[in-house]
């Protein structure tokens, strides 16, 4: 019997590639070559599947030219890189990875939540260069953590892992803006109090980011979100890039109208906008929240399962678009 033909589009774990050569004909990627949307598109002729990441675009022009595809299984939570609404019409099934990154995620928010606030990479970059010499009591003085005021934007899983680990670890006042409230039961064992977005500006010493990205959250923190914050805040965003305008960003920081940043995530990535290179309160990390060894596996098994799971079995794990499996 003929097996189906997907394609893996970027390296992935050997045994992850095993496990869907055992169900499929598999086209991969092992040499982890960049494609363009027209390499991508040629390389998705005649397959019904594909194991993507946050790089690989799928859009109503790739999918009129792809008319055998029938699932896009994406190893991320995240999924801007898919035009649901296209592949919704198309009949083309959307899965991701949700739940089995969300400790991990919250971990590394809050370690560069501390990166940030304690300065870190500079006094790092200063060490490095060879220019401590003596002890001073203000030198890479930063923004106290224990006892301060925690702002969340985006209160989802994630979110929700960063306010119990201020509140129960670090002792925060925990305020949160979301577009819906959680239930009292979820805020209580966040111990978050749930505000408008002006109060969580104005009021929050460290502002995290953990809303998913759509063309409503575009610059949701910009000049004027900016403007609104403490001069002794910091932001935080291990969200998507696009949910904040880096450029304004990279002038707020230049100017010290919020003492800093911390960003895992960028517009236009992996490229940086050049200003926030120049400036020395922000840390910079690369997309790299999830990456412990066992939460990468975990994300690509299942996004293995989901092919597996829809193409052989009728049954995706996490659908995104579940409509499509009733046409």
């Amino acid at each position: 019997m003929t097996q189906p033909k997907i394609l893996v589009a970027r390296a992935i774990f050997p045994e992850t590639l095993a496990f869907l050569e055992k169900h499929f004909e598999v086209e991969h990627n092992q040499d982890d070559a960049t494609w363009d949307k027209q390499e991508l598109t040629r390389r998705l002729q005649g397959k019904v599947g594909a194991f993507t990441t946050g790089t690989e675009r799928i859009d109503a022009e790739v999918l009129a030219a792809c008319p055998e595809l029938k699932v896009c299984a994406n190893m991320a939570v995240g999924f801007n890189n898919f035009d649901l609404a296209a592949m919704t019409k198309a009949g083309v099934l959307g899965t991701n990875t949700p739940d089995v990154l969300t400790e991990t995620t919250a971990d590394f928010g809050f370690a560069l939540l501390m990166a940030t606030a304690r300065r870190m990479a500079e006094s790092e970059h200063y060490l490095r260069a060879g220019q401590w010499t003596k002890w001073r009591y203000d030198m890479f003085a930063g923004a106290e953590v224990h006892g301060s005021t925690l702002g969340i934007l985006g209160m989802g899983r994630i979110g929700q892992g960063i306010a119990k680990r201020g509140a129960h670890g670090f002792g925060m006042n925990v305020i949160y803006h979301n577009r819906s409230r959680l239930s009292p039961e979820l805020e209580a064992a966040c111990k978050a109090r749930y505000v408008g977005k002006e109060e969580l500006l104005k009021t929050a010493d460290h502002l995290v980011l953990v809303l998913p990205y759509s063309a409503e959250s575009h610059h949701a923190i910009g000049a004027a979100e900016l403007a609104q914050m403490k001069p002794t805040a910091t932001l935080v965003n291990i969200a998507r890039g696009g949910i904040v305008d880096d450029a304004a960003l990279a002038r707020a920081l230049k100017d010290h109208r919020i003492a800093a940043a911390g960003l895992d995530v960028f517009e236009g990535e992996p490229k940086v906008h050049p200003d926030l290179l120049t400036v020395p309160n922000v840390v910079l990390t690369p997309h790299i929240a999830s990456a412990t060894i066992q939460t990468r596996r975990a994300m690509a098994q299942l996004a293995a399962d989901n092919l597996v799971g829809f193409l052989v079995n009728g049954k995706p794990l996490t659908p995104l678009n579940p409509e499509v499996l009733k046409k």
